[in-house]
């Protein structure tokens, strides 16, 4: 008797502290949510990902009457598809990696006007007690479901390969029952812009990491790339109209930068360089280079490890192209560029440089006149190389650029507008917003500053519908 009374008493004291818990409202269908527990990370799960809960549940004035903890096996299902009740589609979407919530689910979430008999009448609401495990992310990489990539193993860093870049893979290719269609235990490398067999896997490694490990589920308007299988592997997957499973994993790319922006001057890094700094217009610059033919011929040798080839760089003196290839390189750099033809390439190494700035120093033998002009010459040489880091898209070092010219004059409508841009590319649009507003004082009618200002302020309503649209979201989880 006393076991039970104590019992009774624990269970009372249980449902006093629920009672005291703070309650949150999900949505404008009735759903409610206390948290038992909180979570151990800010990340939420996404429609269609793969959650493991453990749960009971009962009706709302009476006993548990199922539960997931009783069987020992948590309960696994998609996220947002339709698999269970809408209560639990919209509840668990609120919920952080580990956290434990009561929800309170009305009719219309849960089993409505027919309930699910003999254990839930018509019209019930329903009390779950809720723990999200974990979960695996899973993203419609097509836009059409034709593409399905879980996460495995998640990646490092946030960098991802681009059409370019060469990739360094392994992965097993299967029918959904299991037969094995290709295999590449050792690594495998190509070009992202070629492709490699499946058109699903070129889609799906532009979103990957460095390291991550997915399974692709495929279906068959994906599956066929430019390459074959063999013939029994193609036969299997035709006849059944069955899903190719493939378990891919990247183990690294080479970054390759198209140089002009028409795909006919790549540049693939060997070798990283140091620092952020490149050669500009007029720098004198220290390579060693090799041009080679496919067949390994060498028709071009410059430099060497004791004396490399020195040259001013767009003064003509080499292939403008090539020249082009070598001021997106850093000190130190290595790459094999390719121009025009897969049939030659250069073998390059960027010694060392001296920035074009650089040779328009003071000397003490300068007069006052000859002091002017050298340094005229240097702020313009530090506007023109901010100009190129605008088109490479290198915005943070333009912007360091510009700084030092409005350090020396404060009021350089030129140097204030190309900052502005910068800044206006990494979205620092307030830091954007003075530079503007200073460069329209200097000059109220430069047309190029008024029509920068007309982009900033669409910028700025884009980003306050988002803000919006964020915290409605929120609100409505």
């Amino acid at each position: 008797m006393g076991d039970f009374n104590s019992k009774k008493s624990n269970k009372v004291n249980f449902e006093t502290k629920i009672q005291e818990l703070q309650e949150i409202v999900i949505g404008k269908e009735g759903l409610r949510k206390k948290i038992l527990q909180k979570g151990n990370s800010w990340k939420t799960p996404f429609h269609g990902d793969e959650i493991q809960v453990h749960y009971r549940v009962k009706l709302q004035d009476g006993e548990f009457f199922d539960s997931s903890y009783d069987r020992g096996k948590p309960f696994t299902f998609k996220l947002g598809q339709g698999e269970v009740i809408k209560g639990w589609d919209e509840g668990i979407a609120t919920m952080k990696k580990s956290e434990r919530a009561i929800f309170t689910i009305p009719p219309n979430l849960a089993y409505g006007e027919i309930g699910s008999p003999p254990l839930i009448p018509p019209n019930s609401t329903l009390i779950f007690e809720i723990e999200l495990i974990s979960w695996n992310s899973i993203r419609d990489i097509s836009g059409d479901g034709g593409i399905l990539k879980k996460i495995i193993k998640e990646g490092q860093g946030w960098a991802t390969p681009r059409d370019v870049d060469e990739v360094l893979v392994k992965y097993v290719a299967s029918s959904a029952d299991g037969i094995i269609l290709s295999q590449y235990d050792d690594a495998v490398e190509f070009s992202l812009m070629e492709g490699h067999l499946y058109p699903a896997m070129k889609k799906s490694l532009k979103t990957m990491r460095k390291g991550e490990i997915v399974e692709l589920t495929v279906k068959p308007a994906y599956y066929f790339g430019n390459s074959s299988f063999d013939g029994d592997g193609i036969g299997i997957l035709q006849s059944s109209n069955s899903n190719l499973i493939i378990h891919l994993e990247l183990i690294s790319w080479k970054s390759v930068v198209d140089v002009i922006g028409d795909n006919k001057v790549l540049k693939k890094l060997i070798k990283a360089g140091e620092g952020y700094d490149h050669p500009n217009e007029g720098s004198l610059a220290k390579v060693i280079y090799i041009g080679k033919l496919q067949d390994g011929t060498i028709f071009e040798r410059k430099g060497s490890d004791e004396e490399p080839f020195e040259y001013v760089c767009l003064e003509g003196q080499l292939n403008e192209n090539l020249d082009r290839a070598i001021m997106t390189m850093k000190k130190g750099e290595e790459a094999i560029v390719t121009i025009n033809s897969d049939s030659m390439f250069y073998e390059i190494k960027l010694v060392d440089f001296n920035k074009a700035s650089k040779f328009i120093q003071f000397d003490h033998s300068f007069n006052n006149d000859e002091k002017c002009r050298a340094n005229t010459l240097r702020l313009s040489c530090y506007l023109n190389n901010a100009a190129c880091k605008l088109k490479m898209g290198e915005h943070q070092e333009a912007s360091k650029l510009c700084s030092k010219v409005i350090e020396y004059d404060p009021c350089n409508v030129k140097a204030l507008f190309r900052r502005a841009q910068a800044y206006l590319r990494i979205n620092e649009l307030e830091r954007a917003e003075i530079d503007i507003k200073k460069a329209l004082e200097v000059d109220p009618n430069n047309r190029d500053v008024k029509m920068m200002y007309k982009e900033l302020k669409n910028k700025q309503k884009q980003y306050a519908q988002q803000e919006v649209e964020i915290f409605s979201t929120m609100l409505s989880r």
